[in-house]
């Protein structure tokens, strides 16, 4: 059982680019804000994006281990479009409202004990976000690939 996870190459290459997108979001937003989020590692939203990274990594390495062709490639290629589609729409506009929501309650609670905890903002992608995790997906892929073919 073990052994045949470790000899999937196609969730290796999946798995590799939501690692790495995880990763990179720590040192990216320490670039951006100049302090250290290690909880970023077990959040969703951010650059780039993981949801992105790892259905893409697996729909390309499907591709180059099943062919452009195969039926897998097309379920591969609809499950990510599916994902990425959520991920920088309904995700998105859910970040939206909890910022709204958020100042809303920011109003509120000036000078009142009422304040409550703010709901999470990042909840989605913009289109540049999940782009980049596309394109680590498809690295992460490539590199899987061309180490076990």
């Amino acid at each position: 059982m073990l052994i045949d996870l470790i000899n999937n190459h196609v969730l290796i290459a999946g798995l590799l680019g939501w690692s790495v997108a995880q990763i990179i979001k720590i040192p990216l937003e320490f670039l951006h804000t100049h302090k250290w989020n290690w909880s970023l590692l077990f959040r969703a939203g951010g650059m780039p994006s993981s949801h992105s990274a790892l259905v893409t990594g697996i729909a390309h390495a499907t591709a180059l281990y099943e062919g452009f062709n195969s039926p897998l490639f097309a379920l591969s290629v609809a499950v990510a479009m599916v994902v990425i589609y959520d991920a920088t729409g309904i995700r998105r506009q859910a970040g939206k409202h909890a910022e709204l929501i958020n100042a809303m309650i920011d109003d509120l609670a000036s000078g009142h004990p009422l304040k409550e905890e703010n709901l999470r903002e990042v909840l989605g992608h913009t289109p540049i976000e999940a782009i980049g995790g596309m394109i680590l997906g498809m690295l992460s892929a490539q590199l899987i690939w061309t180490i076990w073919r």
